[in-house]
């Protein structure tokens, strides 16, 4: 994960074949969704969901702005 630590709040909804997975950063309270299909495992959906939320903290902390 990276330099990020702390608290990482995982939500997951499944909608037809597609899970959609919000994760939230309980220190920053930035906020990201990813979409993946329903086959694939919890821990793999969990790893894409907090590299991105990853991602975002750092751009933002860089000052290159907010990333959808």
């Amino acid at each position: 994960m990276g330099s990020r630590t702390g608290e990482v709040l995982l939500e997951f909804h499944r909608i037809g074949n597609a899970v959609k997975v919000t994760a939230i950063d309980a220190a920053t309270l930035v906020e990201v969704s990813i979409v993946g299909a329903a086959r694939s495992s919890e821990a793999e959906l969990t790893r894409i969901a907090i590299n991105k939320l990853t991602y975002v903290i750092s751009r933002r902390r860089d000052g290159r702005g907010t990333v959808a």
